[in-house]
């Protein structure tokens, strides 16, 4: 008998906890999200300063526009693991194997009738989607089902699909995609190229799973805290299955971008955007310990990272420069959180004393 007193009690402490956080990482969600606007504002502005016939060139303001995406729908990806309180190390692979899948069967069918490889287009996306979906599954049943650390689930994943797609590439780099897929990639809507667009319109689906839909609810209590949410029915494993079917995904849909982009495949295109992504993420006001996350940040957070590399080479800067500017940016703003954050908790102490 005591002891179900001592659950119950630890899962209404734990449930207080989580509606504490809650209200907190609305706060943060807010504020983090006024910061990175403040931050595109002010990037811009430095670099159109430093060297504004370069950095508003109509070429520059396309390339970042066309450069954001790919990062930005894996970054996402990235924001979603985060949020149930797991990491997604994976997603590059994952996103590279869609494309090499995507490639391939597009050469192997146009080698006897480029015409039907054409007309098969449809087919050869949802093959790519569907390799995107089983690497999110492999993920979520080493997660949710097996119970592996989500960080060394997701390396050993990572692993396991670069070396696939060396075998399967020969460590060569893969020639050839749809024509349709090459002609979206470089159309625009109104000046603005059709990619940026995916990623605007991705970016709001995903907004509306996380806000608008009890999934998103889920994901978020599991994310604040695991014991409250059990205790509050949410099968944990049912929701981190679908939280990195998601995630799996959009890794496929940004192989789809990758493609779309560059019509070329290999093993270790984007090597460099699984840290960029974590960065991202955590710099557009996503919880590293899971808990909340802001959609609109992380996407302002890509297009600052973005327009700041831009910016860099405007002004002939290096990528080791830019690597560091991004370390330095990163580390600022979690100073700047832990801070704050630790202001909160005494202002909470503070109030709690006298009615403890």
């Amino acid at each position: 008998m005591n002891d179900v007193r001592q659950r119950s009690a630890r899962g209404i402490n734990d449930s207080v906890d989580a509606r504490w956080k809650d209200l907190l990482g609305r706060v943060h969600v807010e504020r983090s999200a006024r910061r990175m606007l403040l931050l595109v504002v002010l990037a811009f502005a430095v670099f159109t300063a430093l060297n504004p016939s370069v950095f508003l060139g109509p070429i520059n303001l396309q390339n970042i526009a066309l450069a954001t995406p790919e990062v930005g729908v894996l970054a996402l990806a990235m924001m979603l693991a985060m949020l149930s309180g797991g990491i997604d190390l994976s997603l590059v692979s994952i996103a590279n194997l869609t494309a090499i899948t995507m490639s391939t069967l597009y050469t192997a069918i146009a080698a006897n009738d480029p015409a039907q490889a054409e007309q098969l287009f449809p087919l050869i996306l949802l093959a790519g989607l569907a390799v995107g979906v089983l690497g999110g599954f492999l993920n979520g049943v080493l997660v949710a089902w097996i119970g592996i650390t989500p960080i060394l689930a997701t390396l050993g994943t990572m692993q396991i699909y670069n070396g696939l797609a060396v075998a399967w590439t020969g460590g060569k780099t893969l020639y050839g995609s749809p024509s349709a897929l090459t002609g979206f990639g470089q159309s625009t809507v109104g000046g603005v190229p059709t990619l940026f667009v995916v990623f605007v319109l991705v970016a709001l689906a995903i907004g509306v799973v996380v806000n608008r839909t009890p999934l998103g609810l889920k994901v978020t209590l599991q994310g604040a805290n695991p014991t409250a949410a059990r205790f509050s029915g949410i099968n944990s494993s049912r929701v981190l299955m679908s939280t990195y079917l998601t995630t799996g995904l959009l890794g496929g849909i940004a192989g789809v971008l990758f493609l779309g982009r560059n019509p070329t495949a290999s093993a270790d295109y984007g090597a460099s955007y699984v840290l960029l992504v974590v960065v991202i993420a955590v710099l557009g006001g996503t919880n590293p310990n899971g808990g909340f996350a802001t959609v609109f940040g992380v996407v302002l957070a890509a297009l600052t990272l973005q327009i700041v590399q831009s910016g860099f080479t405007a002004v002939r800067l290096s990528i080791f420069e830019y690597s560091i500017a991004q370390g330095l940016i990163l580390v600022a703003v979690m100073v700047f959180d832990q801070v704050k954050w630790r202001g909160r908790r005494r202002s909470r102490l503070a109030v709690a004393a006298p009615g403890a």
